[in-house]
Protein backbone atom coordinates (compact mmCIF):
# COMPACT_ATOMS: atom_id res chain seq x y z
CA UNK A 1 0.00 0.00 0.00
CA UNK A 2 1.69 3.41 -1.13
CA UNK A 3 2.37 6.02 1.10
CA UNK A 4 3.04 8.80 -1.23
CA UNK A 5 1.35 12.25 -1.67
CA UNK A 6 2.26 13.26 2.80
CA UNK A 7 0.86 16.67 2.79
CA UNK A 8 1.67 16.85 6.51
CA UNK A 9 3.90 15.10 8.90
CA UNK A 10 1.78 12.50 10.32
CA UNK A 11 -0.32 11.94 8.01
CA UNK A 12 -1.01 8.92 5.29
CA UNK A 13 -3.12 9.68 2.18
CA UNK A 14 -4.19 7.08 -0.41
CA UNK A 15 -5.07 9.51 -3.45
CA UNK A 16 -6.72 8.23 -6.59
CA UNK A 17 -9.58 9.26 -8.95
CA UNK A 18 -12.60 9.19 -6.91
CA UNK A 19 -12.32 8.13 -2.87
CA UNK A 20 -9.49 9.44 -1.16
CA UNK A 21 -8.79 7.40 2.60
CA UNK A 22 -6.52 9.98 4.71
CA UNK A 23 -5.22 8.99 8.20
CA UNK A 24 -3.86 10.88 10.82
CA UNK A 25 -0.47 8.38 12.34
CA UNK A 26 -0.93 11.01 15.91
CA UNK A 27 -4.73 9.56 15.85
CA UNK A 28 -7.35 7.40 15.37
CA UNK A 29 -8.79 9.51 12.74
CA UNK A 30 -9.66 8.13 9.45
CA UNK A 31 -11.11 10.51 6.58
CA UNK A 32 -12.98 9.33 3.81
CA UNK A 33 -13.37 12.17 1.25
CA UNK A 34 -14.34 12.61 -2.62
CA UNK A 35 -16.65 10.04 -4.54
CA UNK A 36 -16.86 6.28 -3.53
CA UNK A 37 -17.46 4.45 -6.84
CA UNK A 38 -18.18 0.88 -7.44
CA UNK A 39 -14.81 0.02 -8.35
CA UNK A 40 -13.19 2.16 -5.23
CA UNK A 41 -14.68 -0.18 -2.57
CA UNK A 42 -12.16 -2.94 -2.57
CA UNK A 43 -9.32 -0.56 -2.55
CA UNK A 44 -10.51 1.49 0.32
CA UNK A 45 -11.83 -1.47 2.37
CA UNK A 46 -7.87 -2.92 2.26
CA UNK A 47 -6.76 1.01 3.30
CA UNK A 48 -8.68 0.58 5.83
CA UNK A 49 -8.27 -3.13 7.00
CA UNK A 50 -4.21 -2.17 6.53
CA UNK A 51 -4.84 0.69 8.83
CA UNK A 52 -6.40 -1.27 11.52
CA UNK A 53 -3.44 -4.00 11.32
CA UNK A 54 -0.28 -1.67 11.52
CA UNK A 55 -1.89 0.40 14.26
CA UNK A 56 -3.86 -1.41 17.71
CA UNK A 57 -7.00 0.02 18.74
CA UNK A 58 -10.27 1.27 16.95
CA UNK A 59 -10.24 3.53 14.26
CA UNK A 60 -12.97 6.28 13.88
CA UNK A 61 -14.05 6.63 10.29
CA UNK A 62 -15.18 10.46 9.43
CA UNK A 63 -17.58 10.15 6.33
CA UNK A 64 -18.11 14.29 6.03
CA UNK A 65 -16.27 14.49 2.90
CA UNK A 66 -17.59 11.42 1.07
CA UNK A 67 -19.94 11.75 -1.75
CA UNK A 68 -21.23 7.97 -1.82
CA UNK A 69 -24.57 6.30 -1.85
CA UNK A 70 -24.97 5.65 2.02
CA UNK A 71 -26.45 1.54 1.68
CA UNK A 72 -23.07 1.39 -0.17
CA UNK A 73 -20.91 2.89 2.00
CA UNK A 74 -22.48 1.24 4.77
CA UNK A 75 -22.22 -2.24 3.56
CA UNK A 76 -18.44 -1.65 2.73
CA UNK A 77 -17.98 -0.31 6.56
CA UNK A 78 -19.80 -2.91 8.09
CA UNK A 79 -17.66 -5.79 6.14
CA UNK A 80 -14.64 -3.57 7.54
CA UNK A 81 -15.43 -4.11 10.81
CA UNK A 82 -16.96 -7.76 10.50
CA UNK A 83 -13.39 -8.60 9.12
CA UNK A 84 -11.42 -7.43 12.31
CA UNK A 85 -14.18 -8.31 15.03
CA UNK A 86 -12.11 -11.18 16.35
CA UNK A 87 -8.51 -9.35 15.86
CA UNK A 88 -6.40 -8.09 18.72
CA UNK A 89 -7.23 -4.81 19.99
CA UNK A 90 -9.43 -3.53 16.63
CA UNK A 91 -12.87 -1.99 16.32
CA UNK A 92 -14.57 0.74 13.94
CA UNK A 93 -16.47 3.57 14.85
CA UNK A 94 -18.18 5.67 12.28
CA UNK A 95 -19.53 9.50 11.87
CA UNK A 96 -22.14 10.20 9.67
CA UNK A 97 -23.04 14.34 9.71
CA UNK A 98 -26.05 13.23 7.63
CA UNK A 99 -27.61 11.01 9.81
CA UNK A 100 -28.90 8.55 6.99
CA UNK A 101 -26.40 5.71 7.48
CA UNK A 102 -28.75 3.91 9.78
CA UNK A 103 -30.57 1.01 7.68
CA UNK A 104 -29.35 -2.39 6.58
CA UNK A 105 -25.55 -3.54 6.96
CA UNK A 106 -25.07 -0.29 9.16
CA UNK A 107 -27.37 -1.40 11.60
CA UNK A 108 -24.31 -3.13 12.88
CA UNK A 109 -22.19 0.20 13.50
CA UNK A 110 -21.46 2.42 16.02
CA UNK A 111 -22.49 5.65 14.21
CA UNK A 112 -22.32 9.11 15.32
CA UNK A 113 -23.14 12.85 14.04
CA UNK A 114 -20.08 14.27 14.97
CA UNK A 115 -16.00 13.91 15.27
CA UNK A 116 -16.05 14.74 18.80
CA UNK A 117 -19.36 12.45 19.46
CA UNK A 118 -16.89 9.24 18.44
CA UNK A 119 -14.04 10.27 20.08
CA UNK A 120 -15.85 11.01 23.63
CA UNK A 121 -17.45 7.43 22.84
CA UNK A 122 -13.75 5.87 22.05
CA UNK A 123 -12.29 7.76 25.10
CA UNK A 124 -15.26 6.22 27.13
CA UNK A 125 -14.17 2.58 25.71
CA UNK A 126 -11.68 0.48 28.20
CA UNK A 127 -8.83 -0.09 26.29
CA UNK A 128 -7.53 -3.83 25.60
CA UNK A 129 -4.08 -4.65 27.10
CA UNK A 130 -2.00 -5.23 23.86
CA UNK A 131 1.69 -6.57 23.05
CA UNK A 132 2.63 -6.01 19.85
CA UNK A 133 6.22 -7.36 18.60
CA UNK A 134 8.32 -7.31 15.41
CA UNK A 135 9.77 -10.98 14.70
CA UNK A 136 11.96 -12.17 11.75
CA UNK A 137 11.24 -15.01 9.85
CA UNK A 138 14.01 -17.12 11.67
CA UNK A 139 14.05 -20.53 13.53
CA UNK A 140 13.96 -19.06 17.07
CA UNK A 141 11.22 -16.74 15.94
CA UNK A 142 8.19 -19.16 17.93
CA UNK A 143 10.31 -19.82 21.54
CA UNK A 144 10.44 -16.20 21.83
CA UNK A 145 6.96 -15.74 20.56
CA UNK A 146 5.95 -17.78 23.19
CA UNK A 147 7.77 -16.35 26.10
CA UNK A 148 5.97 -13.32 24.85
CA UNK A 149 2.63 -15.00 25.21
CA UNK A 150 3.13 -16.83 28.39
CA UNK A 151 4.83 -13.68 30.20
CA UNK A 152 1.04 -11.59 28.96
CA UNK A 153 -0.79 -14.07 30.08
CA UNK A 154 0.32 -13.94 33.10
CA UNK A 155 -0.10 -10.29 33.51
CA UNK A 156 -3.24 -9.96 32.40
CA UNK A 157 -4.16 -12.94 34.95
CA UNK A 158 -5.16 -15.38 32.43
CA UNK A 159 -2.72 -17.64 32.87
CA UNK A 160 -4.40 -20.97 32.25
CA UNK A 161 -4.87 -19.13 28.57
CA UNK A 162 -0.52 -19.76 28.29
CA UNK A 163 -0.87 -23.33 26.94
CA UNK A 164 -3.30 -23.17 23.94
CA UNK A 165 -2.05 -19.69 23.26
CA UNK A 166 1.45 -20.75 23.07
CA UNK A 167 0.03 -23.73 20.68
CA UNK A 168 -1.89 -21.68 18.64
CA UNK A 169 1.13 -18.75 18.19
CA UNK A 170 3.88 -21.79 17.76
CA UNK A 171 2.08 -22.86 14.15
CA UNK A 172 0.85 -19.24 12.97
CA UNK A 173 5.09 -18.14 13.79
CA UNK A 174 5.87 -21.33 12.04
CA UNK A 175 3.63 -20.92 9.24
CA UNK A 176 5.29 -17.72 8.41
CA UNK A 177 8.63 -18.89 8.81
CA UNK A 178 8.11 -22.11 6.69
CA UNK A 179 5.73 -20.41 3.92
CA UNK A 180 6.16 -17.28 4.16
CA UNK A 181 9.80 -16.18 4.89
CA UNK A 182 8.99 -12.26 5.16
CA UNK A 183 8.92 -10.17 8.63
CA UNK A 184 5.70 -10.92 11.08
CA UNK A 185 4.35 -8.75 13.54
CA UNK A 186 2.65 -10.58 16.77
CA UNK A 187 -0.45 -8.91 18.74
CA UNK A 188 -1.80 -10.15 21.43
CA UNK A 189 -4.44 -8.40 23.36
CA UNK A 190 -6.71 -9.48 26.30
CA UNK A 191 -10.81 -8.20 26.50
CA UNK A 192 -12.43 -9.73 29.53
CA UNK A 193 -12.59 -13.91 29.95
CA UNK A 194 -10.69 -13.79 26.11
CA UNK A 195 -7.37 -13.77 24.79
CA UNK A 196 -7.24 -12.41 21.02
CA UNK A 197 -4.02 -13.58 19.02
CA UNK A 198 -3.08 -12.72 15.45
CA UNK A 199 0.61 -12.99 13.12
CA UNK A 200 0.91 -10.46 10.30
CA UNK A 201 3.09 -11.35 7.27
CA UNK A 202 3.65 -10.43 4.07
CA UNK A 203 2.48 -12.75 2.12
CA UNK A 204 -0.95 -13.12 0.31
CA UNK A 205 -0.46 -16.85 -0.11
CA UNK A 206 -3.05 -18.38 2.12
CA UNK A 207 -2.93 -21.19 4.63
CA UNK A 208 -5.23 -24.19 3.81
CA UNK A 209 -7.47 -26.50 6.63
CA UNK A 210 -8.61 -29.65 4.62
CA UNK A 211 -10.21 -30.83 8.65
CA UNK A 212 -8.08 -33.67 11.08
CA UNK A 213 -4.93 -34.74 9.48
CA UNK A 214 -4.65 -38.50 9.18
CA UNK A 215 -2.67 -40.52 11.27
CA UNK A 216 0.14 -40.97 8.47
CA UNK A 217 0.75 -37.78 7.44
CA UNK A 218 3.63 -35.83 7.45
CA UNK A 219 2.07 -32.34 7.86
CA UNK A 220 -0.28 -30.52 7.81
CA UNK A 221 -1.39 -30.09 11.31
CA UNK A 222 -1.15 -26.66 12.24
CA UNK A 223 -4.51 -25.35 11.19
CA UNK A 224 -5.75 -28.27 12.80
CA UNK A 225 -3.96 -27.79 16.68
CA UNK A 226 -5.27 -23.64 15.74
CA UNK A 227 -8.89 -25.33 15.14
CA UNK A 228 -8.24 -27.66 18.41
CA UNK A 229 -7.51 -24.76 21.01
CA UNK A 230 -9.16 -21.78 20.31
CA UNK A 231 -12.85 -20.72 19.34
CA UNK A 232 -12.89 -18.88 16.53
CA UNK A 233 -9.66 -18.51 13.82
CA UNK A 234 -9.41 -17.50 10.61
CA UNK A 235 -7.57 -15.55 7.94
CA UNK A 236 -8.11 -12.18 6.35
CA UNK A 237 -6.27 -11.42 2.98
CA UNK A 238 -4.64 -8.05 2.65
CA UNK A 239 -3.05 -5.63 -0.04
CA UNK A 240 0.48 -7.08 0.69
CA UNK A 241 -0.25 -10.00 2.96
CA UNK A 242 -2.48 -11.33 5.47
CA UNK A 243 -3.76 -11.62 9.05
CA UNK A 244 -3.88 -14.68 10.95
CA UNK A 245 -6.41 -14.95 14.13
CA UNK A 246 -7.55 -16.83 16.54
CA UNK A 247 -9.82 -15.99 19.72
CA UNK A 248 -8.89 -18.11 23.59
CA UNK A 249 -11.82 -18.17 26.11
CA UNK A 250 -10.81 -18.76 29.67
CA UNK A 251 -14.33 -20.34 30.00
CA UNK A 252 -13.21 -22.94 27.50
CA UNK A 253 -9.76 -23.83 29.67
CA UNK A 254 -11.77 -23.76 33.10
CA UNK A 255 -13.99 -26.73 31.68
CA UNK A 256 -11.17 -28.29 30.02
CA UNK A 257 -9.26 -29.04 33.53
CA UNK A 258 -11.95 -29.27 35.52
CA UNK A 259 -13.34 -32.23 32.90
Amino acid sequence: MSRADLPTPGTVRHPRAGCQVVADDSSALVRLAGTLEPTDVERVRDALLVRLVDRPGPIVVDLAGLRADRVTAGRLLAGVRRAVRDWPAADLLVVDPTGTLVDGDAAELAVYRTEAEATAALARTPMAAVLTEELTPTVGAARWARELVTDRCARWGAPELAEPACIAVTEMVNNVVAHASTPMTLRLAAQGDTVHLAVRDHSRRQPRYGGPASLTSAGGRGLLLIDTVARRWGSTPLPDGKVIWCVLHTEDESHWHHD
